[in-house]
């Protein structure tokens, strides 16, 4: 076997043996992928895939939302602004902007399992490393450099997984994926409330005053430490990827897995002699031409910037376009509001709507943050879990409904609950539609992964992903930026903006095709 084969499937393909040379093989009917899925059946190898890229979906959304959790106490630390806790919630997301499309063009390149190693490494390690930060501007930097390994582990995790799944199981499967990033939120909100209240905790290492928190954001790595050791030791590449790359010996490997863990009581090895296999004149179009150093360089950018032109020409040109306004929209409103939420229960401790007692808080960089309000930290906790409804409802009725209308009506409903949350007089009442907006607006994030898996095709997937969750990335720094700026003067106009962009988003998903249950391309 190929030194690269034996590298992209060891050790879970290690004891299958394919003869490439059988003759009686060769002579019989090459079956496409979507045939091959199927033929692999349904069964183990799917539901430790999901554990597996489940744990990794998780581990991103613990980095994100680690930040969200440790701004009330951080900030008296670092002394931090709101204009600063504005520029450090929004440091990831200029990271992800920058490692979205790299990596995601890196994943059609060179293959989705050895990017996802990468990418989770990188936003294990720098993550840990920020603990140690003595001043502000030195974990900015460190969370921005974290947040380029995230760029890239989230949209190629879905590309990766989506690539196993037989036909009329995706969208459930994918639904399934997305409730993991539920499941990292309540671990972030849950390991939050448990250490950072603890002042016990606390160590001084002489030119470090190594605070509660700091041990936080060194727990929040694990997740992303954990799932890159266990891609690279354990998973396979992506059969759809060998595909489409000619490495037809790989592929099948791969699909001889599948079937043996799928039917592990069958008698009978995979029966699938031989793959359709992506033509090697498209291999040769990709190679670098000859000449000075300057014009390989050019080559080689005009080929990492082809991918982004695709998805603007042609029939892919409306449903990107539909797409960039609707990943604005969204990461804008979701992301804008819900890494303040932390902040805005401190503001509502005593009673009353946090719009209304900002009063209190300006200039509260000079306020001590302790001891600690443990209720910022079961609030947080309450409104993570209340993304179990939408991520049951997604599951069970993304393969009957549709993305399509999934999305829309849960961005309009996400809408409508900002604004309530804008009306609200009490804590008690802020709570409540904060959880719902959590139920409602997972439905959105669910159905736009299942879409934009199935809206290209697979030399394009994880670069579209890139490209969108990119933009996503933009609108969640402004987002960010925006309530760093306004939550003390003016909490009244980032809330309702957040209401009218979901508002949009929503209705801009009408214009997007029904995917439901179609093939992968």
């Amino acid at each position: 076997m190929p030194r690269r084969a034996q590298e992209d499937t060891e050790p879970l393909l290690s004891s299958t043996h394919i003869d490439e040379n059988d003759d009686q093989a060769s002579s019989r009917k090459k079956l496409s992928y979507e045939e091959a899925v199927e033929k692999a059946g349904f069964g183990l190898f799917h539901w430790l895939l999901l554990v597996v890229c489940g744990w990794a979906n998780a581990s991103d959304a613990v980095e994100i939302l680690c930040v969200s959790f440790l701004l009330p106490t951080a900030r008296c630390d670092l002394h931090l602004t709101s204009a600063d806790m504005g520029l450090l919630t929004a440091s990831i997301f200029l990271g992800m902007m920058v490692g979205g499309y790299v990596w995601g063009y890196l994943a059609d390149r060179r293959g989705r399992r050895s990017i996802l190693v990468i990418s989770l490494a990188v936003n294990g390690i720098f993550g840990a490393v920020a603990s140690l930060a003595p001043s502000f501007w030195l974990f900015l930097l460190l969370r921005f450099f974290s947040g380029v390994g995230v760029g890239g582990s989230i949209p190629v995790i879905f590309s990766y997984f989506s690539e196993f799944q037989p036909r009329l199981r995706r969208g459930a499967m994918i639904s399934a994926l997305a409730t993991f990033w539920m499941a990292g939120n309540i671990l972030a909100a849950g390991v939050a409330w448990l250490v950072i209240p603890r002042t016990s905790l606390n160590a001084h290492w002489g030119w470090l005053n190594f605070q509660s928190w700091r041990l936080f954001v060194v727990l929040c790595s694990v997740p992303s430490l954990s799932s890159a050791l266990i891609f690279r030791l354990f998973m396979p590449e992506s059969p759809k990827f060998l595909m489409e790359a000619g490495r037809e010996t790989e592929a099948l490997f791969v699909f001889q897995k599948m079937f043996k863990l799928n039917n592990r009581c069958a008698t009978k090895p995979f029966p699938v002699p031989g793959l359709v296999i992506r033509s090697k004149d498209d291999e040769v179009k990709n190679r670098a031409t000859s000449g000075s150093r300057c014009q390989q360089f050019n080559h080689q950018l005009k080929q990492a910037l082809d991918p982004m032109k695709q998805l603007f020409v042609g029939p892919l040109a409306s449903r990107s376009v539909v797409l960039l306004i609707i990943f604005f929209c969204i990461s804008f409103g979701y992301y804008g509001l819900w890494m303040w939420f932390p902040e805005l229960f401190k503001r509502a401790e005593d009673g009353g709507s946090p719009c209304t007692n900002v009063s209190r808080v300006q200039n509260s960089e000079n306020e001590s943050c302790y001891p600690v309000k443990t209720a910022v930290y079961m609030e947080g906790f309450v409104t993570a879990a209340s993304n179990l409804p939408g991520n049951i409802f997604t599951i069970l009725l993304m393969d009957r409904i549709g993305g399509k209308i999934l999305l829309s009506v849960s961005l309009v409903a996400s809408s409508m609950s900002v604004f309530i949350i804008y009306v609200v007089k009490t804590k008690a009442q802020s709570l409540i539609m904060s959880c719902v907006f959590s139920g409602v607006s997972v439905i959105s994030w669910n159905a736009l992964d299942v879409l934009g898996t199935e809206l290209y095709p697979t030399q394009l997937r994880s670069s579209a992903l890139g490209v969108f969750t990119g933009v996503g990335r933009v609108a969640a720094i402004m987002g960010n930026v925006v309530f760093g700026q306004l939550v003390d003067s003016n909490c009244a106009i980032p809330l309702l903006m957040v209401s009218a962009l979901l508002l949009a988003g929503g209705l801009a998903a009408l214009r997007l095709p029904q995917t439901k249950q179609t093939e992968l391309t």
